[in-house]
């Protein structure tokens, strides 16, 4: 790295931490940026995947739900290729008198969250009867009155994270992935004037200066900042989601949990996701893992909307732990998604700056105010651009079959890769011409071909099977790696050297990252499966 100084440090690779390096890049600024692990590997990845306006906040906190439906519709001009939409169903049950007045109050307020609709592109509410949410969702409970129906859509939230990053890796943002913040360096008055930073994979420190730094850690903020005598008050809460191996329902199903929280059933690519929990969290982020009792909490939940839920297999259970706003006491799901900017020169750590809050859906919004933010500092006038200029692939959608025909592969398949790299799918299948062998199949259950493996391994710092399942869902589908974990281990061994051995250790860390994932629902038909991927990936089965 250059010794001269930076604009600004930007500490964290989530969405939050992507947005503001390819924002403040855009605006002409010098940036670098630091992640412990890897894009998407925390907070932003274990969200519920949605970009929506969240329909629950509209009682407490509108101007979210405002600006969440605005950044959607903007999201979705960046970036088409990786939304996709979700209509949300919610079934009135009835087990009281009530019901069919509850009906008609929930109809009302759907169509109050109508008012948000033309911001995100999305359809109005729709009323529907007993009969006709049966005839689009027969396995719904059939003891209700009928439904209302709202609009939303989810995103690719790990290939968001990279789009993010290597659009500002192209306009001339460092991105430094597997590298420890380990201290600010301060200057006269305490001023922080960047920090030293230790890459993980070899062990060499050094010192990196910037005008300005800015901590988009998520819910290790108070903790990064605390580093320097500030403080960024969080109160994080844990949320938890399990995953069907299967897509069951084509409408998400909203459903009230045990306590009357509501939780979700909701068609995410091909799985089937149930969510989400809200706890109080106090341990090291780092460690979050879903509980037996989360789990079946969240089953219990959605039986009641889709009483056969637990004829499905689970094949694994994530966790993730929100950075919301301190405020004592609210339940934890009552707490508010707004998010603030912090400037720590009070604090007496002038030069540092961290965020606070928020959710996925508003992540580029929420970019735009932290970068504002810094260009004030810095008496920079450039403007924000990020909701004008496409993400990598989001100029076009190319259209599968044309795709399939290219490439001479399945229409499915080049459907996908569309989802994942929009135009920028067409440099794989420049690989393909190139090299026809590389369009087999390595994971048959996403699918994902070889030319893909190795275009991610190439260009977008896919260091590990985790990063890949990441980058391309390739191990993270039904089989949970039994079929095609070994297969990329000796891909991306090819490229980090150390032949067998090499991919002998990539394996094993996959197996110990999938386990803390699968642990929690092997009592829900997964301990078979489990059994049979341990056993495919065994050490000395040599590349299948």
């Amino acid at each position: 790295m250059s010794d001269s100084v930076l604009d600004l440090v930007v500490i964290g690779g989530g969405v939050n931490g992507v947005g503001i390096a390819r924002d403040a890049t855009l605006r002409g600024l010098k940036v670098a940026l630091f992640e412990q692990h890897d894009l998407g590997a925390g907070t932003s990845g274990a969200s519920s995947g949605m970009i929506h306006g969240g329909i629950r906040y509209m009682e407490t906190d509108r101007d979210v739900t405002r600006l969440s439906c605005l950044d959607s519709g903007y999201i979705q001009a960046i970036a088409p290729h990786l939304l996709f939409r979700i209509p949300f169903v919610f079934p009135v049950l009835s087990w009281t008198p009530a019901a069919k007045r509850m009906h008609e109050l929930a109809y009302v307020y759907f169509q109050a969250y109508d008012t948000f609709q033309p911001l995100k592109r999305g359809k109005r509410a729709a009323k529907l009867s007993r009969e006709e949410l049966l005839r689009i969702e027969p396995g719904v409970n059939p003891n209700m009155v009928g439904g209302v129906s709202t609009d939303e859509w989810a995103i690719n939230v790990f290939r968001l994270c990279a789009l993010n990053a290597l659009d500002a890796e192209r306009r001339g943002a460092q991105i430094h992935l597997r590298h420890k913040v380990e201290r600010f360096l301060r200057g006269p008055g305490g001023r922080v004037e960047g920090v030293f930073v230790r890459d993980l994979r070899t062990g060499h420190g050094r010192e990196v200066r910037a005008r300005l730094t800015f901590n988009a850690t998520g819910p290790w903020a108070g903790r990064v900042a605390g580093m320097a005598g500030a403080r960024v008050e969080l109160r994080p809460g844990k949320g938890i989601h399990l995953v069907l191996d299967r897509r069951i329902v084509n409408y998400a199903l909203i459903a009230s949990a045990v306590d009357g929280r509501q939780v979700f059933i909701e068609p995410y690519g091909q799985e089937t996701w149930i969510g989400t929990t809200d706890d109080d969290y106090y341990a090291d982020p780092a460690e979050v893992q879903a509980t037996y009792d989360e789990v079946e909490y969240l089953m219990q939940a959605a039986e009641t909307v889709y009483p056969r839920i637990r004829e499905h297999r689970l094949v694994r259970a994530f966790a993730g732990v929100r950075p919301t706003l301190h405020k004592y006491g609210p339940h934890e799901d009552a707490l508010s998604r707004a998010h603030r900017v912090f400037d720590h020169e009070a604090e007496g750590a002038p030069g540092l700056m961290s965020m606070g809050g928020g959710k996925l859906a508003a992540y580029r919004e929420m970019s735009q105010h932290a970068v504002d933010d810094v260009c004030k500092k810095l008496g920079v006038t450039a403007s924000c651009r990020t909701h004008q200029l496409h993400l990598p692939g989001g100029e076009s959608t190319p259209v599968p079959a044309e795709v399939a025909a290219q490439a001479r592969i399945e229409t499915y398949t080049a459907a996908r890769l569309i989802h994942r790299h929009g135009a920028c799918a067409a440099q794989i299948v420049e690989r393909i011409a190139r090299d026809p062998r590389q369009r087999r199949l390595v994971c048959l259950c996403e699918p994902v071909t070889e030319a893909e493996i190795r275009h991610c391994i190439e260009t977008e710092w896919v260091h590990s099977l985790e990063d890949l399942r990441r980058r391309t869902h390739c191990g993270g589908g039904a089989c949970q790696g039994a079929r095609c974990a070994r297969q990329a281990a000796h891909i991306l061994a090819g490229y980090q050297g150390g032949g067998p051995e090499r991919t002998e250790v990539l394996l094993a860390d996959f197996v110990r990252e999938r386990w803390r994932e699968q642990a929690p629902v092997l009592p829900h038909r997964t301990l078979q499966q489990t059994e049979v991927t341990r056993w495919a990936l065994r050490p000395g089965q040599g590349p299948k």
